[in-house]
């Protein structure tokens, strides 16, 4: 995988929007425009990402490969870093697919609310409007990647959904319960869906539990969080393909690394003591068998997707 361009044009700083979330944007939308098969299909997102962030998100995956291109496949020489981008992208994908699903289910169950913490560029209250219908969407995330969305929303003239709420955040500093409850939209006691992706591993172990136990005081019983996680074993040295070590050294240098992992066999524990009960606990390897089954792009990694229930 193949670094290009200069450090600082990735580099997280305190009043910048997050990097990872706007590659994370473009692996949803090289999915939707390239994946066969179409395993969830944001055909949204790469609108919501600036043509100068794409040049350099390109540069960072190939050097060369065009998300629009006509053939919608690499040059051959672009063949081996453009497949260790899809080994990583098959991980947000199929969290994405899942935590939508289970959110469908959920409704039907009586959930009226929908918290996406650390949204991104999230676009889901633009692409399911049948969903929409039945929720408000609290789209929850640091106030420098909402102000960059929030722009790009205007710079596509888009029109805002009624029920999409935008609350502002530092989950490293402020308080979700604060955050949430000050909003004067959002309900405490009404039954919410809480998605938290790409985010945990970012965080320490304390900061985890005490957003995890936050979601306990702002939700009542019935309410569900889908989030995802690495494995302990994946901090192991050596236990990284060369493909993963080089993306975990990229992430610290723009100042997203991955430092937390939970143990598969005891989150549920874990988790119990914060008032939840661990609904499902997916491995890669039940990821692959729920969504890509002769998919040769997916690789097994150390991402696992939990769901948990609020007692």
């Amino acid at each position: 995988m193949l670094l290009m361009g200069k450090k600082e044009d990735y580099y997280m700083k305190e009043n910048q929007a997050s990097f990872t979330a706007l590659m994370v944007a473009y692996m949803r939308a090289y999915h939707a425009m390239n994946g066969t098969p179409k395993i969830f299909d944001d055909f949204l997102a790469y609108h919501l990402i600036p043509e100068e962030k794409r040049a350099l998100i390109e540069k960072y995956f190939t050097g060369t490969t065009q998300l629009n291109s006509s053939e919608g496949t690499a040059s051959r020489s672009d063949q081996k870093t453009l497949s260790a981008y899809l080994m990583q992208a098959t991980n947000v994908i199929g969290r994405a697919r899942y935590t939508e699903d289970t959110l469908e289910k959920a409704i039907k169950s009586g959930v009226k609310q929908y918290v996406i913490l650390g949204a991104g560029m999230d676009t889901f209250a633009f692409r399911q409007p049948e969903m929409m219908e039945q929720l408000e969407v609290y789209e929850v995330d640091h106030p420098a990647t909402q102000e960059f969305k929030l722009h790009r929303l205007t710079e596509l003239g888009w029109e805002h959904p009624a029920k999409l709420h935008f609350i502002s955040i530092d989950f490293t500093k402020e308080s979700l319960i604060k955050a949430l409850t000050s909003s004067l939209v959002y309900d405490p006691k009404v039954k919410s869906f809480f998605n938290w992706l790409g985010v945990t591993y970012f965080l320490t172990r304390d900061e985890v539990f005490a957003t995890l136990h936050a979601i306990t005081e702002v939700a009542p019983a019935g309410s569900m969080v889908v989030f995802d996680y690495f494995d302990t074993d994946a901090f192991i040295p050596n236990k990284w393909s060369p493909e993963i070590e080089k993306y975990g050294e990229f992430l610290k240098k723009i100042g997203e690394p991955i430092i937390t992992g939970f143990n598969p066999s005891t989150l549920g524990e874990d988790i119990k003591t914060l008032g939840f009960r661990l609904y499902e606990n997916l491995s890669s390897v039940d990821i692959e068998e729920l969504y890509f089954q002769g998919c040769t792009d997916y690789t097994e990694g150390y991402e696992h997707i939990a769901c948990a229930i609020v007692e």
